[in-house]
């Protein structure tokens, strides 16, 4: 039964559908150019055109590596991969709707010139960096007056459902990665009970992250319950470019008054209650005040893509509550569409900015010439860089990917530590006793390039050092990662080479 369950899956019938719709779009290449010598001649231009054309405009070439490459070496059948999911040259009704979207979204985050003012006068060497954040990305900073770091899963959850219970208009939630179990179920109740007090309660999670998770109709089956739900950029058997493009946010917003983010998505391995790969590491942040309109501006701008409801956004902005100001605060997105790389370019700010210390927590370490030379630079000008990663593997080639790395970065002064008694799933940069960035962003192509991602920029507060204080308590069950331990294999380092070409699409 379980091989035929397999077999009639909704995972094997869109695995077969993409592969013979490749397939055919190969085929009717190769048939063209067996038809006539001037056809193929036109796809050779063709191919050198797409390879000028994404050198001429590309910011960032490792990533776009791969098609280069791929277009070179297979002229005919590159190119037909590149124009299916490479290049979305006819667009889509999705990629419209969520960029329409976003952008009318953004009209909503004003910053106060009065806290940028502020922040200026009281951190001068990070005025690019701030301006950067407020100004070119779009996302405000605001005076904190409540935010909470949590190192643990664990330790978050329990402050999520107290929260949640208190809500009294709405519940928002965006994640990535849903799964019924004891974590989701103990939420559930919660928000089926809200729903029957006529609390607004949307859930949108990603159809490709909850794939194997939940069933196809999820959706409706909390429909039913009241509470409205969508899958984010539901998985189709159509390839195309926003197929790729998969939303890895983590966001709860109650009342316009509280929100949550960080690491954790809604499944039990997030908060150890079952065991997957060892002991999880990862992180939930908890935000108060005005700051928590930016996640709630986040959450509808994606909401509304797929269904389009709210005309005014304003109506879900609640009174920020006053409370001791502790530092600024700046809740961030990235998203594929936009040209600036904002979460990289953010991290890199740091990098370039610390003047002691760079402490970073990542699953993933598969990054491109611009952050390792970012890396190397700052720990070359004395900067103590460390970066903590997995010592059990959720993914075996990901992590041999990411362990491919190391000598490159221990070569150049940069400390490498593997967490020991299992996985690290926080995504954490933290610098000089007074800057942070916490959020869903790793150190990747994937969320670096290719995702929606959401993370939180503070300066100047006291969770700075909460967060620091964090990352050494886990130092201390790590492993130092030395060169010699690194030991040479020519035809394992030659495979990994190959594979860490097609880096961006893993």
């Amino acid at each position: 039964m379980k091989i035929l369950h397999a077999i009639f899956s909704r995972t094997a019938f869109v695995i077969v559908t993409a592969v013979v719709e490749l397939l055919l779009l190969v085929s009717i290449f190769l048939w063209f150019r067996e038809q006539a010598v001037w056809i193929e001649s036109i796809l050779r231009v063709l191919s050198l055109i797409i390879v000028l054309t994404i050198i001429r405009w590309s910011r960032h070439l490792s990533s776009d590596l791969m098609w280069i490459l791929l277009i070179i070496l297979f002229p005919v059948a590159g190119t037909a991969i590149y124009i299916l999911v490479g290049a979305d040259l006819l667009g889509s009704r999705t990629t419209r709707n969520l960029l329409k979207s976003e952008q009318a979204g953004m009209k909503y985050l004003k910053q106060d010139p009065e806290v940028l003012e502020e922040l200026q006068k009281e951190a001068p060497d990070l005025a690019g960096q701030f301006r950067y954040i407020s100004e070119s990305a779009g996302y405000p900073f605001s005076r904190n007056t409540g935010f909470d770091y949590y190192g643990l899963g664990d330790d978050g959850y329990p402050v999520m459902l107290e929260e949640m219970r208190k809500a009294e208009k709405f519940i928002f939630l965006e994640y990535f990665i849903i799964e019924e179990g004891q974590m989701w179920n103990g939420m559930l109740e919660i928000l089926e009970e809200k729903a029957k007090q006529g609390l607004d309660i949307r859930v949108l999670y990603d159809d490709l992250g909850s794939f194997s998770t939940l069933s196809s109709h999820y959706a409706d089956q909390l429909e039913a319950k009241g509470i409205k739900c969508i899958p984010f950029n539901r998985v189709n058997p159509i390839l195309n470019i926003v197929l790729n493009h998969r939303d890895h946010r983590k966001i709860m917003v109650i009342d316009g008054k509280t929100a949550f983010s960080g690491g954790v998505n809604l499944a039990d391995e997030y908060i150890n209650a079952v065991v997957k790969h060892g002991h999880w590491k990862d992180t939930v942040i908890r935000v108060k005040g005005e700051a928590v309109w930016t996640f709630t501006v986040m959450f509808l701008s994606h909401w509304n893509a797929f269904r389009n409801e709210d005309p005014d956004y304003t109506v879900f902005k609640a009174e920020a509550q006053p409370g001791e100001h502790d530092g600024y605060i700046a809740p961030y997105g990235d998203s594929p569409f936009v040209p600036d790389k904002i979460a990289q370019d953010i991290y890199v700010g740091m990098l370039n900015r610390a003047n002691k210390y760079c402490y970073i927590e990542t699953p993933y370490l598969i990054v491109d010439t611009d952050m390792i030379n970012s890396l190397i630079l700052a720990a070359k000008q004395g900067v103590d860089v460390r970066i903590i990663t997995p010592g059990v593997p959720d993914k075996r080639i990901v992590w041999e990917i990411t362990r491919s790395y190391y000598r490159q970065l221990l070569e150049g002064g940069v400390k490498i530590y593997e967490y020991t008694p299992g996985f690290i799933h926080a995504k954490v940069f933290a610098a000089d006793d007074r800057m942070a960035s916490v959020g869903t962003v790793n150190l990747d192509y994937r969320s670096l390039y290719l995702h929606f991602e959401n993370s939180t920029f503070i300066y100047g507060s006291k969770r700075v050092i909460d967060i620091r204080d964090d990352f050494l308590a886990t130092l201390e069950q790590c492993r130092q990662i030395r060169k010699e331990s690194l030991k040479p294999s020519p035809v394992r380092d030659f495979l990994i080479g190959i594979v860490r070409l097609f880096a961006p699409m893993l």
